[in-house]
Order: structure tokens, then C-alpha cells, then sequence
């Protein structure tokens, strides 16, 4: 417990990339990372025990050119979220310069059995 408060503290105060998370129909949840200028090859995602974590690396591509002005940032970031017991990543994908990570909880299974009183 202490270790995933700890995690999250030191990613609370990190801006980068923005997110959002939305509930779509059902048990699913979505979260979208804005992650322009980054390729799939420069995004990993991992789920390690109850955390989901997004990590972005862009290559060097631009150590050859001359900026007049380099607005667009270039920089590494991990993000990690901590997931509900039961929670699944179902899907990743890219669209328009969004990451969307759909999640999913099972249906949970109900084990009901009768006890004779004796």
C-alpha cells in the first residue's frame, strides 16, 4: 500500500502528457493520452500488478536540424495509473495524435451453493 501511494504522490504532480478518462457504454473506461509527434514505436505500455504504465521515447530525429523555434516538445514521460482489482486492458490504439487505452472489468462470477443445517 505504502509503495502505490508513494507512486502515485510523485506522479501527481507531473502534467505531461494530458490525459483524460471517460466511461463508455458498459464496464468500459477509456483513457486517452495526447501523445503528439510520438510514433507507436516510441510508446510501450505494461501492466504490473495493479498498475498500468505508459512510457513515451522519441528518438533523436531532430539532431540535425536548426530550430528557429521548437515549440513542440521532445521529451520521455511515464505515466502510471493505478487500476481497480479485476480491471483488464482490452484494446490500445492511435488516433489523431491520441493514445487510447480501453479497460475492462469482468463481470464478476457469483459462486452460490445452499449449506444444509444439519
Amino acid at each position: 500500500l505504502e509503495q502505490v501511494m508513494d507512486a502515485v504522490a510523485k506522479n501527481a504532480g507531473e502534467g505531461y502528457p494530458p490525459y483524460n478518462i471517460e466511461h463508455l457504454d458498459g464496464d468500459i473506461l477509456r483513457i486517452s493520452l495526447a501523445v503528439a509527434g510520438f510514433a507507436r514505436e516510441d510508446l510501450a505500455i505494461t501492466q504490473e500488478a495493479s498498475q498500468l504504465i505508459i512510457r513515451g521515447r522519441q528518438g533523436e530525429d531532430g539532431a540535425d536540424k536548426t530550430y528557429l523555434h521548437r515549440g513542440i516538445a521532445a521529451r520521455q514521460f511515464v505515466r502510471k495509473f493505478v487500476l481497480a482489482d479485476g480491471m483488464e486492458v482490452a484494446d490500445a490504439f492511435m488516433e489523431n495524435g491520441l493514445l487510447h487505452v480501453d479497460l475492462t472489468r469482468p463481470e464478476p462470477v457469483t459462486n452460490e451453493r445452499t449449506i444444509p443445517i444439519r
